[in-house]
């Protein structure tokens, strides 16, 4: 799975990273919290984090796979069934199947209102459907007066059909709201709102024909890609930060030392040591991947 900040096209273990973790069990650390109706949650400890991983399985009657896909990815009925949902919208694309957008929610007072910038992937493998995000940077949309900028190590939905007409929906994320909540507190709220989800998102894809056939029922982007109308990412100017690595040069120092943004800390720690002598001395002699990207005024990683 790409490090938050890394911006690049996701890769089949990407994609694999997030169905090991919906098809991992007990075994594996996952410990039951909910289990009704058909929906189950579990969470476990997050290796980066203090605040846990969430899963959660539900099935979704007479909704097929395909119609669920759509619901998820339609940023128009979005507005019409996400009610924590202040504003949304796409940044910008890098590809038919990678896009960066932005999302801000609504949190109840006295909290303030969160808002993310994630990178979106999705594949459709046939028997079934996947989408992971995880939040990155870019230029023209930093953290905004009055909100919280969030942080999603990742967010990932896994659709599978169930039986002849209905969808068996896998959802695991781990994310950080930032301020100051204490991650017992986030944690224990996550696993109790999340099967509501479930629920929401039953009511939307059984509305979603109707509406769809009011509101461009031909424009679906997210599978017809001659319909995107969207900016393309350009990776230099869209994703570097004031003074800082962008996220393309990161991907590709990480790459020049045969790394990627899934290689462990351990093995990155070399990296971030040599960059860590760029920040404190921009004169400094350094190794000679380095060079090309660090001679800045100031240098730091953002993956």
């Amino acid at each position: 799975m790409p490090a938050v900040g890394c911006v690049c096209v996701a890769e089949d273990q990407d994609f694999a990273f997030l169905k090991r973790l919906a098809d991992e069990t007990e075994k594996d650390g996952w410990k039951l919290e909910y289990s009704k109706n058909s929906v189950k949650v579990w969470m476990k400890p997050g290796c980066n984090s203090n605040f846990k991983i969430i899963k959660l399985c539900g099935v979704l009657s007479d909704v097929p796979p395909s119609l669920l896909f759509d619901v998820l990815h339609d940023p128009n009925y979005r507005k019409e069934w996400d009610t924590h949902m202040i504003e949304s919208f796409e940044i910008g694309y890098l590809n038919p199947n990678n896009d960066i957008g932005y999302y801000a929610l609504k949190c109840p007072p006295p909290l303030k209102n969160r808002d993310f910038v994630v990178q979106r992937s999705w594949l459709d493998a046939g028997n079934e459907y996947l989408v992971l995000n995880h939040s990155v940077f870019h230029e023209k949309y930093p953290p905004r007066k009055g909100f919280v900028r969030a942080t999603s190590y990742i967010t990932g939905y896994i659709i599978r059909p169930s039986g002849e007409n209905d969808s068996e929906l896998w959802y695991v994320s781990q994310t950080d709201p930032r301020g100051k909540l204490p991650p017992w507190l986030v944690n224990k709220v996550t696993h109790i709102f999340a099967p509501q989800m479930i629920k929401r998102l039953k009511i939307a894809a059984h509305a979603y024909g109707t509406w769809k056939a009011l509101n461009s029922p031909h424009w679906k982007p997210w599978i017809n890609p001659e319909q995107i109308i969207i900016p393309r990412i350009n990776l230099r100017e869209d994703c570097n930060g004031d003074g800082v690595l962008s996220c393309a040069d990161h991907a590709l120092l990480l790459k020049n030392r045969g790394l990627d943004c899934t290689s462990d800390e351990a093995s990155k720690k070399k990296l971030y040591e040599d960059l860590a002598i760029c920040e404190q001395d921009p004169n400094a002699d350094l190794p000679l991947d380095l060079d090309p990207f660090l001679r800045k005024k100031q240098v730091s990683p953002t993956g």
